[in-house]
C-alpha cells in the first residue's frame, strides 16, 4: 500500500489476539461504534472500522479468521473484502489460526476497496499460504456490473435467526439485482461447528507457552477460550478436518450453477458495548461467539466475500456478497452494481 502512495498513520485497537466479534479489549477499552458510540464496532477488526466508519482515514487493513472483516464492516456501515484463503499475503501479521487466517480492506467504496486490492495483491514468498497466482485487477472489472452473472441468495441455515433488519437487507439486495433462485449450502450449521474446533485447537497450541507462563495477562474471556481448546480431544480435530474437505466439495459443487450468493452479514445491527446476550433463532444466546454465524462457514473453506453496506433508520447492517474460489472480481462487481444502485452505501455518522 505505500508503494501505491497509502500513508500509513497508526496502529489501531482490535479484540485480544483476534478472538472476539465484538471490538472490546479488556486491557485498551472497546472500540465504539461511531454511528452510535454506546454500540459495539464488531470485531476483531474493530478498531479499523471505528476508523474508516468515523472518517478518520479512508482506508484500513483488517484481519478475519472466522468474520473479523465483515462483522464490523456490517455493524459499522462498511464496505469489507475477505479474499480467498492463500490470495493477499498476511506476512508481518501476528497469526491467529494459520490455516483460517486472512488479510483484507475495509473502505467507504467499493473502488477503494477495489484500489486496496490490487495494491495489495500478488503472490510474496514470506507468507506460505499464499498463493503464486497470476494477480486479476479489479478495478477495471467494476464497470462491467452484475451483467451476465448468476447470482442467488441462500437460504436455510442463512435464514434461521436473523433479526428482521438482517433479513430485510437481503432481499432489499434481492430485489435491486433481480435475484429469482434460492439454493442452501449443505451442513453449514456442522461446518461452523467444525470451524470453532480448529479455531480454538490451532489457537491453544499457538499460545500454549504464554499461558504456561504468563496466563493472568490474558483477557480473561480470550484465556478460557484458550484452555477450553487445549482441551479439545485430538479425535474431534482429525474429524473437522475431513469434514472440511467434505464441506469445500460440497460448497464447490453449488458454484458449479451459480457465481455469486447473498446472504446476511450479521444476524443484527450493532449491540450495546457491555451487552452479554442477545436472541438467537428463539434463544438467549452469548453475543461474543454469535456474531459470526453467518460468517463461520464461509471462511472455513476459504471464500471470498465483500460485505456490502446498507443503512438503518439508526444502525446499519452488511450483506454478504460471496463468489467461488479466487473469483473476488465477481464479488466486487456485485457490490458496486448495488452501490451504483444506491442501495449499498457508507453512512456518514450523524454526528460527524
Amino acid at each position: 500500500l505505500e508503494q501505491a502512495g497509502a500513508v500509513l498513520v497508526g496502529a489501531l485497537n482490535m479484540g485480544e489476539y483476534a478472538y472476539d466479534f465484538t471490538g472490546q479489549n479488556v486491557h485498551d477499552g472497546a472500540s465504539r461504534n461511531p454511528h452510535d458510540r454506546p454500540h459495539m464496532t464488531g470485531g476483531s477488526s474493530g478498531g479499523s472500522a471505528a476508523a474508516v466508519a468515523g472518517g478518520m482515514v479512508p482506508l484500513a487493513l483488517a484481519s478475519d479468521t472466522n468474520g473479523s472483516i465483515r462483522v464490523p464492516a456490517s455493524l459499522c456501515g462498511l464496505f469489507g473484502l475477505k479474499p480467498t484463503f492463500g490470495r493477499l499475503s498476511r506476512a508481518g501479521t501476528f497469526p491467529f489460526v494459520a490455516s483460517l487466517d486472512h488479510v483484507g480492506p475495509l473502505a467507504r467504496s467499493t473502488e477503494d476497496l477495489a484500489l486496496a486490492y490490487d495494491a495489495m495483491a500478488g503472490h510474496d514468498p514470506a507468507d506460505p499460504a499464499c498463493q503464486d497466482r497470476a494477480a486479476e485487477p479489479a478495478v477495471p472489472a467494476l464497470a462491467r456490473g452484475a451483467a451476465g452473472l448468476r447470482i442467488a441468495v441462500l437460504g436455510g441455515y442463512f435464514q434461521r435467526g436473523a433479526a428482521a433488519e438482517a433479513l430485510a437487507a437481503v432481499t432489499t439486495c434481492v430485489d435491486a439485482l433481480g435475484v429469482a433462485a434460492t439454493v442452501e449450502l449443505p451442513e453449514a450449521a456442522r461446518a461452523r461447528g467444525a470451524a470453532f474446533v480448529i479455531t480454538a485447537t490451532e489457537a491453544a497450541a499457538l499460545h500454549h507457552d504464554r499461558l504456561r507462563r504468563r496466563a493472568q495477562d490474558f483477557d480473561p474471556d480470550v484465556r478460557d477460550r484458550l484452555l477450553a481448546g487445549a482441551l479439545i480431544p485430538a479425535p474431534y480435530v482429525v474429524q473437522a478436518q475431513r469434514f472440511r474437505r467434505w464441506y469445500r466439495e460440497q460448497v464447490l459443487r453449488v458454484f458449479a450453477d451459480v457465481d455469486v450468493l447473498l446472504a446476511p452479514a450479521t444476524p443484527c445491527v450493532a449491540p450495546r458495548i457491555g451487552q452479554a446476550t442477545f436472541v438467537l433463532d428463539g434463544a438467549e444466546m452469548p453475543v461474543r461467539p454469535n456474531l459470526g454465524v453467518f460468517t463461520q462457514p464461509l471462511s472455513f473453506i476459504g471464500l471470498p466475500v465483500v460485505a456490502v453496506p446498507l443503512p438503518g433508520p439508526h444502525l446499519p447492517i452488511g450483506v454478504q456478497v460471496i463468489a467461488a474460489p479466487w473469483r473476488e472480481t465477481d464479488a466486487l462487481r456485485v457490490a458496486a452494481t448495488l452501490e451504483a444502485a444506491g442501495v449499498a452505501q457508507a453512512m456518514r455518522p450523524a454526528n460527524s
